[in-house]
């Protein structure tokens, strides 16, 4: 599948199969992903990939609470993903690079606030959207659940340090087919609306 077949064909997969996955395969999937780039070569984002099944309960034990999984009608089919992948980032790292003899002088080296843009959030999106490609690519589920809440109580039961910050998390699985529809896909916003040429609001031609 081309790159353009996949953008396509990629959707968010709200219920999964416990059907197994190979784990060699989803680890390649994972580690190919995060070939994506990051400022200054930073390479300060990584994923923590639980596949355990009383790691996965422990996650969302800690992501979510007992009145939401009694009351959410996709819990069941999101808990039966067989592998949770955190997205994480970690800003001192982009700090310590940016504090380097070749990038010192763009004063991004000494504090996070310095930043206009936090990077290794979008460095976390892209490695991210990678996972999703790839996923994609092997005919696999996938979806992406921001971090809205309990952030760290989620990275603390999983020893991650205090520095890192979780970007979202990854349900990487097989499809059962039975996904619920998110309502969100009844928006209808077209790209061509969104795609601007020499000026904001000129707007481009449709595009085949």
């Amino acid at each position: 599948m081309d790159l353009r077949e996949l953008l396509n064909a990629r959707r968010m997969n709200r219920s999964f199969s416990p059907a197994t996955v190979n784990p060699k395969t989803m680890l390649r999937i994972v580690d190919d992903a995060l070939r994506s780039p990051t400022a200054g070569n930073s390479r300060g984002v990584s994923f923590l990939v639980l596949s355990d099944p009383s790691d996965r309960d422990a996650y969302w034990n800690h992501a979510t609470d007992e009145a939401w999984r009694a009351s959410s009608s996709r819990y069941v089919g999101f808990a039966r993903a067989p592998f949770i992948v955190l997205s994480l980032c970690d800003p001192e790292v982009y700090t310590n690079r940016y504090s380097e003899s070749d990038k010192a002088s763009s004063g991004l080296g000494q504090t996070t606030d310095a930043w206009p843009v936090p990077y290794w959030f979008g460095d976390a999106g892209m490695a991210t959207m990678a996972l999703l490609l790839g996923a994609e690519n092997q005919g696999l589920g996938a979806a992406f659940l921001g971090n809205f809440r309990n952030e760290r109580a989620v990275l603390d039961h999983f020893e991650v340090p205090a520095q890192v910050r979780l970007f979202g998390t990854i349900l990487l699985g097989h499809s059962d087919g039975k996904a619920h529809r998110s309502r969100s896909l009844d928006r209808r916003v077209s790209r061509t609306s969104r795609l601007h040429v020499g000026l904001f609001g000129h707007r481009a031609a449709e595009t085949d």
